[in-house]
Protein backbone atom coordinates (compact mmCIF):
# COMPACT_ATOMS: atom_id res chain seq x y z
CA UNK A 1 0.00 0.00 0.00
CA UNK A 2 1.22 3.39 -0.79
CA UNK A 3 1.26 6.59 1.53
CA UNK A 4 -1.05 8.21 -0.71
CA UNK A 5 -3.62 5.38 -0.22
CA UNK A 6 -3.53 5.60 3.08
CA UNK A 7 -4.16 9.37 2.71
CA UNK A 8 -6.59 8.75 0.53
CA UNK A 9 -8.39 6.23 3.36
CA UNK A 10 -7.85 9.21 6.05
CA UNK A 11 -9.55 12.00 3.77
CA UNK A 12 -12.95 9.33 3.34
CA UNK A 13 -13.98 9.36 7.20
CA UNK A 14 -15.99 11.59 8.89
CA UNK A 15 -14.69 14.33 10.89
CA UNK A 16 -14.20 13.51 13.93
CA UNK A 17 -12.82 9.92 12.47
CA UNK A 18 -13.01 6.45 15.01
CA UNK A 19 -9.47 4.68 14.70
CA UNK A 20 -10.76 1.36 14.93
CA UNK A 21 -12.77 2.57 11.73
CA UNK A 22 -9.59 3.58 9.94
CA UNK A 23 -7.61 0.18 11.03
CA UNK A 24 -10.33 -2.03 9.84
CA UNK A 25 -10.22 -0.35 6.48
CA UNK A 26 -6.69 -0.47 5.92
CA UNK A 27 -6.89 -3.95 7.24
CA UNK A 28 -9.61 -4.30 4.72
CA UNK A 29 -7.51 -2.82 2.04
CA UNK A 30 -4.08 -4.93 2.75
CA UNK A 31 -6.50 -8.49 2.58
CA UNK A 32 -7.78 -7.40 -0.65
CA UNK A 33 -4.71 -6.29 -2.49
CA UNK A 34 -3.13 -10.14 -0.92
CA UNK A 35 -6.05 -11.73 -2.68
CA UNK A 36 -5.70 -9.77 -6.27
CA UNK A 37 -2.15 -10.78 -5.99
CA UNK A 38 -3.02 -14.28 -5.14
CA UNK A 39 -5.64 -14.34 -7.88
CA UNK A 40 -3.03 -12.79 -10.38
CA UNK A 41 -0.64 -15.45 -9.57
CA UNK A 42 -2.90 -18.26 -9.31
CA UNK A 43 -2.15 -19.38 -6.06
CA UNK A 44 -5.85 -19.88 -5.60
CA UNK A 45 -8.32 -22.49 -5.52
CA UNK A 46 -11.11 -22.51 -7.54
CA UNK A 47 -15.11 -23.64 -6.04
CA UNK A 48 -15.16 -26.17 -7.59
CA UNK A 49 -11.99 -27.63 -5.79
CA UNK A 50 -12.59 -26.81 -2.69
CA UNK A 51 -16.23 -28.17 -2.89
CA UNK A 52 -14.30 -31.63 -4.19
CA UNK A 53 -11.34 -31.45 -1.25
CA UNK A 54 -14.17 -30.66 1.14
CA UNK A 55 -16.24 -33.78 0.16
CA UNK A 56 -12.98 -35.75 0.35
CA UNK A 57 -12.29 -34.72 3.96
CA UNK A 58 -15.67 -35.88 5.00
CA UNK A 59 -15.05 -39.08 4.19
Amino acid sequence: MQKQEVIELLQDLEEPFDTEELLYRLYLRQKLEAAEAAAGDGSVVSHDEVIRQAGEWRK
